[in-house]
């Protein structure tokens, strides 16, 4: 991977926050997001599937495992963004490795994975030596915004992240920048369904215990703000996904499982099992009547997805 550096004549643009003040700085944001992602992994192995994916599955067939549904979800990525085998592939907001790994082990990517989380990071180095794959997957932790990475990717995934991210458009940027040309993002998150519920419903308690009591600090806005930041960033749009019936159906399994394994959450982070729950049924009540979830596919071309000939 090389390094080509490039003038940005691209007009600063600023995020307001869902007050309208400036949102938060990159650090404050990482220190406040830290404080859910930096829990012990078994709390996540309580819940979530084999691999600690902890982002919607892909539910293929009526009566597939969560363990099925997230492989499928992940080759579903890989297909949107035409792995072919052996790619560069930036994983920002890489959590508990499932992606990174599973790029890395059943395509042949050399990774880079972005966390905020050293624990995470750890795991994931782990992971990967008991995988064999060590040697394609590298973890670097800190702010995205604020790392310097090196290098041309042809592909880069953010699923879930953005939220946690006061800058979308310099992070968009900056991905942008990171991509070799003709290179593809998959982006996914969970958003309000249009800015008339943002406006409604974002400064409600519901809204607020899964922004921050849980998740410290998340911005989640409707899908529409993402395709901007998008656009504003440089990108071409390839494709659009809703994925929502998919995610409810995920979170009614981690619902099932954090229930049925309570005393295992309540070993790992005393007094975490009762918020786990209430977080899981707050974020599964709102589907498809305040909020969505979507991922995009862009690509970094003026013409857009390259014809096929």
């Amino acid at each position: 991977m090389t390094t080509h550096a490039t003038e940005d004549t691209r007009p600063p643009v600023v995020h307001a926050g869902r007050d309208g003040d400036l949102a938060l700085a990159p650090e404050d944001a990482r220190r406040a997001t830290n404080e859910h992602y930096e829990l012990p992994p078994e709390v996540f192995r309580a819940f979530l599937d084999e691999r600690v994916k902890y982002s919607s599955a892909l539910y293929r067939t009526p009566n597939a495992t969560l363990e099925e549904a997230q492989t499928a979800k992940l080759h579903f990525v890989a297909e949107r963004l035409q792995l072919r085998g052996g790619e560069c592939l930036l994983d920002i907001g890489c959590g508990w490795g499932s992606l990174t790994l599973f790029m890395a082990k059943e395509y042949g990517c050399e990774v880079t994975g972005v966390t905020p989380s050293a624990p995470q990071a750890a795991y994931i180095h782990e992971k990967a030596a008991e995988l064999g794959v060590a040697d394609r997957v590298d973890v670097r932790v800190g702010s995205y915004t604020d790392l310097d990475i090196d290098g041309r990717y042809d592909a880069a995934t953010m699923l879930g992240s953005i939220i946690h991210m006061p800058d979308r458009v310099a992070v968009l940027r900056k991905v942008y920048d990171a991509l070799r040309r003709q290179g593809r993002l998959y982006l996914s998150e969970s958003c309000f369904r249009s800015d008339e519920v943002y406006r409604e419903f974002a400064a409600r308690p519901g809204t607020r215990h899964v922004t921050e009591t849980i998740f410290g600090f998340a911005d989640m806005v409707p899908f529409s703000h993402l395709i901007q930041a998008t656009e504003s960033a440089g990108f071409s749009l390839a494709g659009l996904d809703d994925l929502t019936a998919h995610y409810h159906r995920t979170i009614e399994e981690w619902e099932r499982r954090a229930e049925a394994n309570r005393d295992r959450i309540e070993a790992a982070a005393p007094g975490m099992a009762d918020p786990l729950v209430h977080y899981l049924r707050v974020a599964n009540a709102g589907w498809g009547y305040t909020s969505k979830h979507y991922a995009l596919t862009a690509a970094k071309s003026r013409l857009g997805p390259k014809v096929v000939d």
